[in-house]
C-alpha cells in the first residue's frame, strides 16, 4: 500500500470552493528526470502518479487513485490527461493565430469556462477514450457553448453541444415540455459523439471536414467540397468556401488544442481540475419532484438541478427519463433512501374537483402541468371529463420560484436582467412576428429574441409577454415639436399607485415605468420623485 501524504487543496463541485491540485509522495522507483508540469508551473516527477488533497475525500475517490490494476499513466490533473492525447496537426496560419491571440489575451475567460466544465469534464474524457476518438473533441463544448449547459443560440441550438431540435431528435435526444435531452450533459455527450463519428465516416475520415459539418451541416460542407472539386481546386477544409462562422469555428478548436498542448508558450496557467470521477448516475423508479430528489440526496434543489440541466420543470417527465447525475458521496444516500419510498410519494398531488366550464387544457394551464401528465395520473384516454368528478394533479413540492433553473424561472431572470436601457413590455397579438415587433420598437431582432430567452425563428403565441429594452429617449425627443408636452416632476403621495398617477396625467403605466426605470412590482414610496412627460391639453 502506498504511503500518501495529504497536502493542501480542495475538491470542487458546482457551488463549492476552488480545487488546488498538489502532488503526493510516491514510493515508486525514480529513474527519470523531473519534468515541468506546464499547467501548474511546478516540478513534477514523472514517477509520482498520484495527486491528493488535504480534505477527507469519499472512499470512491481514493480508490480511483490507488487502484493497483491501473496499467496506463495516472494524471492528477485532467488537463495533463487531455494534453497527453492531443494528436491533431496544427497549421501555422493567420486564422488560427487570430484565435490563439484572443484566448491568450483572455485567460479569465478560459478559467470561467474550466470552472463550468469541472463537474462534467471527466465523464466526457472517459467517453471519448472509450470510443477511441480524438481527444481534441473534449474542447468542442468550449467553442460551442463555453461549457454552459443552459446556453441557447440564435439558431435554436441548446446545451453544451449546441444541438438544434431536428438534429437532437435525429440522434435520440427527447425534447418535450418536461425535459430537453439537448441540455442533459450525459445524453447530449453520447449523441454528440455519435454525430461526430457519423460525420467523420461521411467525410472519409477527415476530422476538419467533420467538425465544419457539425457546425454548419453536412450538406453545406459536401456542396462546398463538390464545388471545389468541379473547379479543380483543393478540397481541404482551408480551401472551402463556408459561412463566416464556420470559417472561425475549426480554427477556434485548433487554437485551443495548441494552447492546451504547450500553454507555457502562451504564458497560460490552466485552472486545475482533479482527474477523478466526481459524479455518478442514479435512477428513480418513476416521475419525481426535483426538490424530493434533492432531499433524498441531502442536497439543495438548485445544486441538483445545475448538475441535471435537462429538466425543464420542477419534476422529471411522467414517462422519463428519471435519472440524475449526483456527487459520488451523495449517490449512495439517494439509492438507499429511494428503495423505501412508494413511487406515488415521489410527486405531490392535489385533488381537484371538476367545475362547469373546465377542460383538461384549462386545468393543466391553471396548475402549470401538461394535459398528458393529467391523463397519465388519472388513467384517461381522451379529453372527456365530468363535472363533479375529481382529478389528481401533480404539483410542485415547493413554490415554483424555489426552482431557479426551470424554463419559467430562467426566462423571468432573463427578462428582469437590467440591460441599462428603458424596459417596455409587448403582449403578442395574433399575426405578430419577431420581425414586426422589432420594427415597431426599433430594436434588433436577434437582441429582442435574446432578451426573452428565445431565437428569432422560435414560434411566438398570442398573449405571450415579451420584454423590450430600448435606449431611453432624451428630453428633447420626448418633448418633440409639440409645445403642449411638458416635463413634470411629481412627488408621490401616500396612497398613490402607478395606475392612479397614470390616470391623473393621462399617460400609461408603461410610460411611467420607462421614464423612471421602474417596475409595477415595486411599491412606490411617499416623497419619491417621478419624472413625467405630460400633454397639458389632455389633463
Amino acid at each position: 500500500m502506498k504511503n500518501i501524504v495529504l497536502l493542501v487543496g480542495l475538491l470542487s463541485l458546482v457551488g463549492c470552493k476552488q480545487l488546488d491540485l498538489l502532488k503526493t509522495n510516491n514510493a515508486a522507483e525514480t529513474n527519470k528526470q523531473p519534468v515541468k508540469n506546464e499547467f501548474l508551473a511546478t516540478e513534477i516527477d514523472p514517477n509520482e502518479d498520484i495527486f491528493y488533497y488535504d480534505v477527507a475525500l469519499p472512499e470512491a475517490y481514493v480508490n480511483q487513485l490507488q487502484n493497483p490494476e491501473l496499467t496506463k499513466p495516472v494524471f492528477g490533473n485532467i488537463w495533463q490527461r487531455i494534453q497527453s492525447q492531443l494528436t491533431f496537426d496544427i497549421p501555422n496560419n493567420r486564422r488560427i493565430a487570430i484565435q490563439k491571440s484572443w484566448y491568450a489575451r483572455h485567460p479569465d475567460y478560459l478559467e470561467r469556462v474550466a470552472k463550468r466544465a469541472e463537474p462534467f469534464l471527466y465523464l466526457i474524457v472517459e467517453e471519448i477514450e472509450k470510443r477511441g476518438l480524438p481527444m481534441e473533441l473534449v474542447l468542442l463544448p468550449i467553442v460551442e457553448s463555453a461549457f454552459d449547459p443552459f446556453a441557447y443560440s440564435h439558431g435554436s441550438a441548446s446545451g453544451l453541444w449546441q444541438f438544434v431540435p431536428d438534429t437532437g431528435e435525429r440522434f435520440g435526444l427527447k425534447q418535450n415540455w418536461w425535459y430537453d435531452g439537448r441540455r442533459d450533459v450525459l445524453a447530449a455527450t453520447h449523441a454528440a459523439l455519435d454525430y461526430l463519428t457519423f460525420l467523420n465516416k461521411e467525410f472519409d475520415g477527415d476530422w476538419l471536414h467533420a467538425l465544419a459539418a457539425y457546425n454548419s451541416g453536412e450538406g453545406r460542407v459536401a456542396r462546398a467540397i463538390k464545388k471545389n472539386y468541379k473547379n479543380g481546386e483543393n478540397v481541404d477544409y482551408w480551401s472551402l468556401e463556408l459561412p463566416r462562422e464556420t470559417d472561425a469555428y475549426v480554427p477556434k478548436l485548433l487554437a485551443l488544442a495548441d494552447i492546451m498542448r504547450r500553454p507555457h508558450d502562451f504564458k497560460m496557467r490552466m485552472y486545475p481540475i482533479a482527474n477523478v470521477s466526481v459524479l455518478e448516475q442514479v435512477n428513480a423508479p418513476s416521475q419525481i419532484d426535483l426538490a424530493k430528489a434533492a432531499k433524498l440526496a441531502d442536497m439543495d434543489v438548485n445544486e441538483l438541478h445545475a448538475l441535471n440541466p435537462g429538466y425543464n420543470r420542477w419534476a422529471t417527465a411522467p414517462d422519463g427519463p428519471h435519472t440524475f447525475l449526483l456527487p459520488i458521496e451523495k449517490a449512495e444516500a439517494f439509492n438507499n433512501a429511494i428503495k423505501n419510498i412508494e413511487p406515488k410519494a415521489l410527486v405531490a398531488w392535489q385533488r381537484y374537483k371538476i367545475k362547469s366550464g373546465d377542460s383538461l387544457g384549462k386545468i393543466a394551464k391553471q396548475h402549470n402541468v401538461t394535459i398528458e401528465s393529467i391523463r397519465t395520473a388519472n388513467n384517461l384516454k381522451g379529453n372527456m371529463i365530468r363535472v363533479g368528478k375529481h382529478l389528481l394533479i401533480p404539483v410542485a413540492a415547493k413554490s415554483e420560484d424555489s426552482y431557479d433553473f426551470t424554463v419559467d424561472q430562467r426566462l423571468a431572470k432573463t427578462q428582469t436582467n437590467d440591460q441599462g436601457k428603458a424596459k417596455a413590455e409587448h403582449i403578442v397579438k395574433s399575426g405578430d412576428t419577431f420581425w414586426d415587433i422589432s420594427r415597431k420598437h426599433k430594436v434588433n431582432v436577434r437582441e429582442l429574441a435574446k432578451w426573452n430567452n428565445m431565437a428569432p425563428g422560435d414560434p411566438i403565441f398570442p398573449g405571450q409577454k415579451l420584454v423590450v429594452w430600448k435606449t431611453a429617449p432624451s428630453d428633447n425627443q420626448l418633448l418633440g415639436e409639440a409645445p403642449t408636452v411638458k416635463k413634470v416632476k411629481y412627488k408621490v403621495r401616500s396612497g398613490d399607485s402607478l395606475a392612479r398617477i397614470a390616470n391623473k396625467f393621462n399617460v400609461t403605466i408603461s410610460d411611467i415605468e420607462n421614464w423612471n426605470k421602474l417596475s409595477r412590482k415595486n411599491y412606490l414610496q411617499p416623497g419619491q420623485l417621478l419624472q413625467l412627460y405630460v400633454d397639458v391639453t389632455r389633463i
